[in-house]
C-alpha cells in the first residue's frame, strides 16, 4: 500500500480509503448488512495496508457506523483512521451537534474520532451552521479529545467552496471528484484551491458511482486501444491518484473482489505515472461522453435568477447525467437529493425569460417539461 500526507494533519493516509457506503447487504435490503461477508472485507483491507475508513451517520439507514465499530472493536481500531460525518440537515439547534457526535462516538465503540465532516455542505447547511454556533462545537468537540482534525464534504458550486474554505481552519475536504468532474461542483479549481490552502483532499465518486465503469461499446474501444491494458475502475482510479493534490481516494467497495482489485490497483498509484499518451487516452474516452450530452449548457447562469424559482442549470445537469451515463435511476437519485422541490423543473410556468437571457440559445422551457418529465415523474 501507498500513502500520502493529508495536508496540513501530516498524518499518513493509505491512497486507497475504504467508503463504508456500500457493503454487501442480504436480500437487497440496504439496512441488512452482509456482516460475514463485510467483515472480511473491511479486516482484509486493513490487513493490506488500507489505514482510513469513512463512514456516515446515515449510511445503510443508521447501520453502518455500528456496524463498523464492532468490527473495529476486535482489535483494528488503533491500526486505522476512522473517519465520520455530522448529519447536517438533522441538525436544528446546537445542542444537536453535541447529541450526534456523542451519538456516532457511542455507535462506533470509540472515544475519539479521528477524521470528522461537516456532512454534504450546501450554501444552506453552510449559513445555518454558522448561525448555529458550529465553530463553537468544533472548537469543544476537538479540546475534550472527541475528535482530531475537523474537515467537511461538499456538493455546490465552487464559489461556495472557495468561501466555506477560506470561513474556517478547516484541517481537510472532501469533494465528488473524477475525469468527468473536472468542471463540476468543486471541481479542479476546488481540489488546486483546497491543497494551496493546506486542506487535505479526500476525494469521493471516483467512478461517479459506478456510471464510469457500466461503459458502453465506444468507450471500451478506447481503453483497449491503450499499450498498458487496464480495467475502467482502473482508468479512473488512477487518474486520481496521478494527481498529487489528492490524498486519498475513496472506494466504496461492496464485495470481496472489488477490494482485492482496488488494493492490487493502489499498488501503482504514484503521482505524475500517467504518460501524455494515457492522459489523451482518456481525452478522448471524456469526449465520448461529452457527445451523449442531452443539453448544450454551459452553466453559465443567465438564465438565472428564474421567477418561479427553478434551477435550470441544476436541472440540465442531471438530464445530461442520465443521456451521458445511461444510468437514469442513478440521475433521478441525485434529482431528488440535492434539487430541492421548490426549484425544480416541474416549478417552470413558461414565461419565456430565461430563453431570452440564454447565450445558447437552448429551447429551456421545452427542455424543462423533458426534466420533469423524466427525472420527476
Amino acid at each position: 500500500m501507498l500513502y500520502r500526507k493529508f495536508g496540513r494533519t501530516g498524518e499518513n493516509v493509505s491512497i486507497l480509503g475504504f467508503g463504508c457506503m456500500r457493503f454487501p447487504v442480504i436480500d437487497g435490503k440496504d439496512d441488512q448488512i452482509d456482516e460475514e461477508q463485510a467483515t472480511r472485507m473491511i479486516e482484509y483491507a486493513i490487513d493490506q495496508g488500507v489505514n482510513y475508513f469513512d463512514t456516515a451517520y446515515p449510511y445503510h439507514e443508521g447501520k453502518s457506523e455500528p456496524f463498523v465499530g464492532k468490527v473495529l472493536n476486535s482489535g483494528y481500531r488503533e491500526k486505522i483512521y476512522l473517519a465520520t460525518k455530522l448529519p447536517l440537515w438533522l441538525v436544528e439547534k446546537k445542542e444537536d451537534m453535541d447529541r450526534y457526535l456523542d451519538a456516532q462516538l457511542r455507535r462506533l465503540q470509540t472515544d475519539y474520532i479521528d477524521f470528522y465532516l461537516m456532512h454534504g455542505f450546501t450554501r444552506g447547511h453552510w449559513e445555518k451552521m454558522k448561525e448555529l454556533g458550529m465553530f463553537d462545537f468544533i472548537e469543544n468537540a476537538i479540546s475534550a479529545g472527541k475528535i482530531k482534525y475537523i474537515g467537511f464534504s461538499f456538493h455546490d458550486d465552487i464559489e461556495v467552496f472557495k468561501e466555506i474554505v477560506d470561513g474556517y481552519d478547516w484541517d481537510f475536504c472532501m469533494i465528488q471528484y473524477n475525469f468527468m468532474d473536472e468542471n463540476y461542483q468543486a471541481g479542479k479549481e476546488g481540489l488546486l484551491y483546497a491543497a494551496d490552502k493546506g486542506l487535505g483532499v479526500a476525494i469521493m465518486e471516483p467512478l461517479r458511482g459506478g456510471s464510469l465503469v457500466r461503459i458502453p461499446d465506444d468507450v471500451q474501444q478506447i481503453w483497449d486501444s491503450a499499450d498498458v491494458k487496464r480495467t475502467p475502475a482502473n482508468w479512473c482510479l488512477q487518474y486520481l491518484w496521478d494527481q498529487p493534490q489528492i490524498s486519498i481516494v475513496l472506494s466504496g467497495m461492496s464485495n470481496f473482489e472489488q477490494v482485492e482489485q482496488n488494493i492490487a490497483y493502489a499498488e501503482k498509484g504514484v503521482a505524475g505515472s500517467l504518460s501524455e499518451k494515457e492522459h489523451e487516452l482518456i481525452g478522448k474516452v471524456k469526449d465520448i461522453y461529452l457527445e451523449k450530452i442531452e443539453v448544450d449548457c454551459t452553466d453559465c447562469k443567465y438564465c438565472l435568477p428564474c421567477p418561479s424559482g427553478v434551477n435550470i442549470p441544476a436541472a440540465f445537469t442531471y438530464l445530461n447525467s442520465a443521456s451521458m451515463y445511461g444510468n437514469l435511476e442513478k440521475a433521478r437519485l441525485h434529482y431528488d437529493l440535492f434539487v430541492p422541490p421548490e426549484e425544480r423543473a416541474s416549478r417552470c410556468v413558461e414565461c419565456g425569460l430565461c430563453e431570452q437571457k440564454c447565450p445558447q440559445h437552448i429551447s429551456i422551457q421545452k427542455m424543462l417539461k423533458h426534466v420533469s418529465k423524466i427525472l420527476e415523474n
